[in-house]
């Protein structure tokens, strides 16, 4: 499991340190790609390959699940850990995710999330006003 925050720099060349701490569980390679909320996602292979089990079940009649299905393959890449504890993320990831110098990596279950840290502070400042209510509508799911 994936969990904690953490604040790097990323390089001119799109270098980012992944945290000591996630990348024994994220393996030799992994997938990283277009997340919601404006960040990037990152998944070990094995919840990568259910990950696209589940996708590959939407109907593609459905003019959504083909929306979502793009977006989110399109973007996708396999990444590497280099010995610096490094993975390059190409410029396409890094204009989507805004990503310039300072970065924050949580960690979120079963994925890690890679965040500009202004788009992050942001999120942060914006959930914490309505956490309270997003717990009350989690409540239906036995959180």
């Amino acid at each position: 499991m994936f969990m904690g925050e953490f604040q790097h720099n990323i390089d001119t060349k799109g270098r980012i340190i992944v945290p000591s701490k996630f990348r024994e569980e994220l393996g030799a390679t992994f997938v990283v790609t277009r997340g919601l909320d404006q960040c990037l996602f990152a998944y070990p292979m094995t919840e990568w390959k259910v990950l696209e089990e589940k996708l590959k079940k939407l109907p593609l009649t459905k003019r959504d699940a083909r929306a979502f299905t793009r977006f989110f393959f399109s973007g996708a890449i396999e990444c590497e850990i280099d010995k610096q504890g490094r993975i390059n993320i190409p410029q396409t990831l890094r204009t989507y995710a805004s990503l310039e110098k300072e970065c924050v990596i949580i960690g979120v279950s079963n994925r890690i999330e890679i965040w500009s840290h202004s788009t992050w502070e942001t999120y942060v400042t914006e959930s914490e006003e309505s956490f309270a209510e997003i717990a009350e509508n989690l409540m239906d799911f036995d959180i």
